[in-house]
């Protein structure tokens, strides 16, 4: 028997497995991304939802109302809106991927107000 030649044909298995641990790989680096994108759009509208309610309790309007308008615009729910003072603290919640035994969805807190004195 000539050297080698009990190997023969073992770069079939050797290539499946390899594309296997690819398309593992990439499945798992595209739940990541998915859950990444989603926490960062829960921020996003966090932030601007509570921008909204302290520029509407500015102007002596429902600070809530205007935070809820503005989360839902940017594809979130409002959860909670609490004001102190002349700030306005949100709590959005963002439908995100349910991947891998994920049990939630990205929930983001932001406040905001006018600034103190320069």
């Amino acid at each position: 028997m000539r050297r080698g030649q009990g190997e023969r044909g073992s770069a079939a298995p050797f290539a499946v497995g390899a594309i296997g641990l690819l398309l593992f790989l990439g499945a798992a680096l595209g739940v990541v991304g998915a859950i990444f994108v989603a926490h960062r759009t829960a921020q996003s509208a966090a932030d601007l939802a509570a921008l909204a309610g302290a520029d509407a309790l500015q102007v002596s309007e429902d600070a809530c109302a205007a935070a809820a308008a503005i989360a839902g615009r940017n594809g979130a729910t409002l959860e909670s809106c609490e004001i102190a003072g002349e700030d306005v603290t949100v709590t959005v919640r963002v439908e995100g991927p349910h991947w891998l035994g994920q049990p939630g969805d990205p929930v983001a807190e932001a406040r905001a107000g006018p600034t103190g004195s320069p």
